[in-house]
């Protein structure tokens, strides 16, 4: 409640009320100008919210990036035996959007050699790319999410980013190199079938793995500029 305390001076007059606002047995002295809000239905302009919770979260948090999840798909992917005892199927089950980003844009990066127009190209060819396949994979009875191919075809340029430093320096023998590209693509297009053809395309798979291999064939020219 409030409290209102009036003194009268000596020459007759009264002084600005003391206003004293009790909070929880706690009295807090007001300005007039508060007072003056709060009788006028203005009160609500002096309240402050409190803090939110949900408005303290991490950055990484709130863009729901999880760098332990994505380590974990790189190192999938870049080791894909099964012997190694990785659960590589959470690449496919569980997708997320900005570790392939970050590994298309980075593959983008080193894609350059001045040829600016290459970044939009591979970022075109991941997004439409990755629709392909996911329309042939439906087309041929597969159980898959666009989500899901999207993620596995951009996790895959990995061995294709990892190869691009040894192109580098072997550039110059024409039948190292073009050993080097082929390792990369097969290496690149394995570790996607691995996880995107399953079981149920049974006779088809052939189906399948054709145009991821040839979509990282498409990759590695726009990375070479051939």
């Amino acid at each position: 409640y409030i409290s209102l305390s009036f003194s009268l001076d000596l020459s007759g007059s009264i002084t600005t009320p003391d206003v004293k606002l009790n909070l929880g047995g706690e009295f807090i002295k007001e300005s007039t100008a508060t007072t003056f809000l709060r009788q006028r239905g203005y009160g609500w302009l002096l309240e402050v919210e409190d803090d939110d919770p949900e408005d303290n979260k991490p950055l990484l948090e709130e863009l729901d990036i999880d760098l332990k999840d994505i380590y974990y798909k790189i190192r999938c992917v870049l080791m894909p035996m099964p012997s190694l005892g990785f659960n590589r199927q959470v690449v496919r089950d569980n997708p997320d959007f900005w570790g392939p980003l970050a590994v298309v844009l980075f593959f983008s990066m080193i894609s350059l050699y001045g040829q600016f127009k290459v970044v939009s190209w591979i970022i075109t060819i991941w997004i439409f790319g990755s629709l392909t396949i996911f329309l042939l994979a439906r087309v041929l009875g597969g159980e898959v999410a666009y989500g899901q191919v999207l993620g596995v075809i951009g996790y895959s340029l990995l061995p294709l980013i990892v190869i691009a430093p040894v192109l580098l320096v072997v550039g110059s023998f024409e039948v190292v190199s073009t050993l080097i590209k082929l390792f990369g693509v097969f290496w690149a297009a394995y570790s996607a079938a691995s996880l995107l053809v399953g079981e149920e395309f049974k006779t088809k798979k052939p189906l399948l793995i054709y145009p991821i291999f040839l979509l990282y064939i498409y990759f590695l020219s726009l990375y070479t500029g051939v």
